[in-house]
C-alpha cells in the first residue's frame, strides 16, 4: 500500500503528418481539392499524332505552377479516361488533332463531367482561380 511511479510505454506507428493525411484522404475520399492534390491535372493524347502538341501543354502548365502527368502511352483513350478517373484526378485534358489544330483542350472534371473544348489560358485561369479560392 505505497505510493507507486506510474509507468506507461507508448509507441506510435504512424506519426502526426501521416496520421493527418490519412485522415485528410479518408474524410475526402481519396478525391482531394485542387490545391491539394498531388497531380492537378493529366494530358492525354489520342495518337502519337498529337505528343508533341501535348507535351507543349503539359510544359505551358508546369510553368504555371500546376502539378501536371502527361500520358503519351499507346492505349485506347477511353481506357485512359477510365484509368485516370478512377485515380480521381480533378481535372483530365484529351488532345485530338481538332484541339491540336485549334490550340485548345478538351477537358473533363473529375466525376466525368464535360467541360468542353477551351483554349489553355482559360483552363489556366479557370485551375488558378480554383487553387486561389481553394474550391
Amino acid at each position: 500500500n505505497t505510493r507507486k511511479v506510474p509507468v506507461m510505454l507508448h509507441r506510435a506507428i504512424v506519426g502526426s503528418m501521416e496520421r493527418f493525411v490519412g485522415i485528410l484522404i479518408e474524410n475526402h475520399a481519396g478525391a482531394l481539392p485542387l490545391w491539394l492534390a498531388p497531380v492537378q491535372i493529366a494530358i492525354l493524347n489520342i495518337s502519337d499524332a498529337q505528343a508533341d502538341y501535348a507535351q507543349k501543354v503539359a510544359q505551358n502548365l508546369k510553368k504555371q505552377g500546376f502539378r501536371v502527368h502527361l500520358d503519351l502511352r499507346n492505349e485506347k483513350i477511353t481506357y485512359k479516361i477510365r484509368e485516370h478517373s478512377v485515380q480521381k484526378l480533378p481535372y483530365i485534358a484529351v488532345i485530338g488533332d481538332k484541339e491540336r489544330d485549334a490550340n485548345t483542350v478538351a477537358v473533363r472534371a473529375r466525376g466525368n463531367v464535360d467541360l468542353g473544348v477551351m483554349p489553355i489560358d482559360q483552363l489556366v485561369e479557370r485551375l488558378k482561380n480554383e487553387v486561389d479560392t481553394k474550391a
